[in-house]
């Protein structure tokens, strides 16, 4: 085989190396992605029933560790992290924060990484001799940092964008109105108007599936049922 065209052998095979070096890089960035979310996951469900335990074994044993919750204050270290956490359970004590819209950065090295999170949820706190009944939402700003080959949480900031009581809602009672059911927000002409019934509850419309069903692999039946209740989607 002529030199020239051994080099030139070589050459392709060093690009096709260097493609698959990428690629699995590319790979373990998205394990690393997979695995963030299944940690703050996990994190959500212990959070649920306060599982001490469970929920500071998600965190770093690193002395920057930090649990800042706004405006209440910020817990450092692993210490900091377990006297936050660390109570006694009640069996009516509820903190359902569901952990919801995932956007995940991983470092270029794998070793750290960021996330940005909604929680939402209800949460039932005994006191006083009663149940105090809450529905809330906020913002999660996370970081993460790889340990051993397991992700945990390095930094956790937590901050409310409303907390209400189930009745009142969450908007100061001054400011509530009624509803108008026949309600529709100020905005210009849109290219094609639609009539029909209305989507709202109790309706019982079911908004067409995109994809057949994933065992059958069969058409779903909302049109059927869509149909039996007269609902009409017009143009």
């Amino acid at each position: 085989m002529a030199e020239q065209e051994l080099e030139k052998k070589v050459e392709v095979l060093e690009k096709q190396l260097e493609t698959m070096a990428d690629q699995m890089k590319n790979l373990q960035t998205l394990l690393d992605i997979e695995e963030i979310k299944n940690l703050q996951k996990a994190y959500g469900w212990y959070l649920e029933h306060w599982m001490s335990r469970e929920i500071i074994d998600c965190f770093s044993d690193s002395p920057d560790v930090i649990a800042d919750f706004y405006p209440i204050g910020i817990w450092k270290g692993k210490e900091g992290v377990t006297r936050y956490f660390e109570r006694e359970p009640d069996r009516e004590f509820l903190h359902q924060i569901m952990q919801l819209s995932p956007i995940i950065h991983v470092s270029p090295d794998g070793k750290t990484a960021k996330g940005r999170w909604y929680g939402y949820g209800p949460i039932a706190m005994p006191m006083g001799g009663g149940v105090s009944e809450l529905l809330h939402s906020g913002v999660y700003e996370m970081e993460y940092v790889k340990e051993d080959g397991i992700w945990k949480i390095l930094k956790l900031s937590w901050r409310v964008n409303y907390i209400g009581t189930p009745g009142e809602g969450f908007v100061s009672p001054g400011r509530v109105a009624a509803i108008d059911p026949n309600y529709t927000p100020q905005m210009n002409k849109p290219d094609v108007a639609l009539t029909g019934s209305s989507t709202r509850y109790p309706s019982g419309y079911i908004y067409p599936f995109h994809y057949n069903h994933p065992v059958t692999g069969k058409k779903t039946s909302e049109n059927e049922l869509n149909a039996r209740l007269d609902f009409q989607v017009g143009k």
